[in-house]
């Protein structure tokens, strides 16, 4: 088990670095949120990852926090992007 979660940090590790790769060179700001995102929900799922290898219950409390913030930001940031169209 231990090597399995390592191998799935490591794999989102690698998300996160060419993520920050492509948002340097997104041509707008949708792209640019797009990858924001999936940066922070990576660096989320690394959380889960390291709270089932360390078996630490409030890290998963953290991580639900940081989720629902998350998906907050995401809808705002895409009410902003349209400029409130629906």
């Amino acid at each position: 088990m231990t090597v399995v979660v390592w191998l799935a940090i490591g794999v989102l590790g690698a998300a996160v670095v060419t993520s920050l790769w492509q948002i340097r060179s997104a041509s707008d700001a949708a792209s640019a949120a797009v990858v924001g995102d999936l940066i922070f929900f990576s660096g989320v799922a690394m959380l889960v990852l390291v709270s089932i290898e360390r078996e630490s219950a409030a890290v998963v409390d953290a991580v639900m926090l940081a989720s629902l913030l998350g998906v907050l930001a995401t809808v705002a940031l895409a009410r902003i992007i349209t400029r409130g169209r629906r």
